[in-house]
């Protein structure tokens, strides 16, 4: 098996435009929330999420190109322009059999959720006649932001979308890392994007009771792990990375910022939303990740948590963690309490933090967590407030999705 190195970090997050800024805001535990002004929530029960600010996509995509594409698409370009820049990679200077060997994986949970709705919409005011918009379909599927990419920069390996909910840009950077393993591909860009802030997203989310409700305290609403914590906070954006045949990697000269180790994937078999109480989809995913990289749970130096807020999960996945890793103290980390829950792009993100985190022996902390959960098992240790510093060579990174999906990423220091 071929090893894998990063060699490229993109992000679009409510906490920054940049990887550069999305970091340091991460650091230093600022909250992402805020009133959501893409629509009016008078009528709904949450009012505020975590947004995407300041992003322009004139300055990604030409002007006359953005009607094609849907906000998570237009997430998409830029945060992979950002990482494919970030590798020193030029496809431009790349003959047509390299980029062969060049894919891109890319995932979203929804997909074109704003063009469903804007389309619907006006099919509904109109007088019944389906007049719809040439791109609605384009704009609308899942995969399209794939093919976006992989037309932007005439790219002709492997190319497709992953979808597992929550989890799903965890599988995407896992396909990939699979696929260069196993000599299918040289380069391949990954991650995943979402641009859910919308009503049938918000809408959908409060009737399932999933959303947190605390109105009058947007900036703290997102509190993992606390015993008040009353749901998730919605979250919107892309994280990209540029996945690498190492050899290949070297060979160039390229900053290699982590080496991807291990994948697992499970599922709880449990329940559409709901989680088992003893986490043993979250367990079984992690303990793969570990064998794939054929170290022991007393190698792993952090753990970026999923804890999404909400009553259950957060106590499911922190039963799995005491399984898998019980009696070594651990650090643990939900940085979802600052960017809020990207539904689809988590994984991408916190795959950036942890491998962050790897490179630059820091951990990023916990906010707004003031009483943490008298059930949650015994040995944990949870960064709280403030970064740890540490030295870390294996960071894992948890995802879970709707459907008990489960996906759990490696990375290691670049050695």
């Amino acid at each position: 098996m071929k090893r894998v190195a990063v060699t490229g970090l993109g992000a679009i997050t409510p906490l920054g435009n940049s990887v550069k800024e999305f970091w340091a805001n991460i650091l230093a535990g600022k909250s992402g929330a805020g009133p959501i002004t893409k629509f009016d929530t008078s009528k709904f029960k949450t009012h505020f999420a975590c947004e995407v600010k300041g992003f322009t996509a004139e300055d990604h995509i030409e002007k006359k190109e953005i009607k094609k594409y849907d906000l998570f698409t237009q997430y998409a370009i830029a945060a992979a322009d950002e990482a494919i820049k970030d590798s020193g990679l030029d496809f431009t200077a790349m003959s047509q059999e390299q980029r062969f060997e060049v894919g891109v994986i890319w995932a979203s949970g929804n997909g074109g959720i704003g063009t469903f709705e804007e389309q619907l919409k006006e099919f509904h005011s109109g007088d019944g006649t389906p007049r719809f918009n040439p791109f609605f379909i384009p704009k609308m599927i899942v995969d399209i932001a794939a093919g976006v990419l992989s037309i932007r920069y005439g790219l002709h390996g492997p190319n497709y979308a992953t979808v597992s909910a929550c989890a799903s840009s965890n599988t995407a950077i896992i396909a990939a890392f699979d696929t260069i393993r196993l000599g299918k591909a040289t380069v391949m860009i990954a991650g995943g994007s979402e641009a859910a802030i919308t009503a049938s997203s918000i809408g959908g989310f409060n009737a399932s009771q999933a959303l947190s409700k605390r109105n009058d305290d947007a900036q703290s609403a997102s509190r993992p792990f606390d015993v008040s914590r009353d749901g998730f906070v919605a979250g919107e954006g892309a994280g990209a990375l540029v996945l690498e045949d190492w050899d290949h990697a070297v060979a160039r000269g390229a900053v290699i910022y982590a080496e991807i180790v291990g994948g697992g994937m499970a599922a709880d078999a449990y329940h559409l939303t709901g989680t088992p109480a003893d986490g043993l989809g979250a367990a079984l995913g992690m303990k793969k990740a570990l064998a794939e990289a054929g170290i022991q749970p007393d190698a792993v130096d952090y753990i970026n948590a999923h804890a999404t807020s909400t009553p259950q999960g957060d106590l499911s996945e922190l039963n799995a963690i005491h399984t898998v890793f019980k009696g070594l103290n651990v650090p643990v980390s939900a940085t979802k309490s600052m960017t809020g829950h990207l539904l689809g792009a988590a994984g991408a993100i916190e795959s950036i933090i942890s491998i962050l985190a790897v490179k630059n022996d820091i951990i990023p902390p916990t906010i707004n967590t003031q009483n943490l959960d008298p059930l949650i098992p015994e040995g944990l240790h949870i960064v709280l407030d403030t970064p740890l510093r540490k030295k870390i060579n294996y960071a894992l990174n948890n995802t879970f999705g709707f459907g008990g999906h489960t996906a759990s990423t490696l990375f290691k220091k670049a050695e």
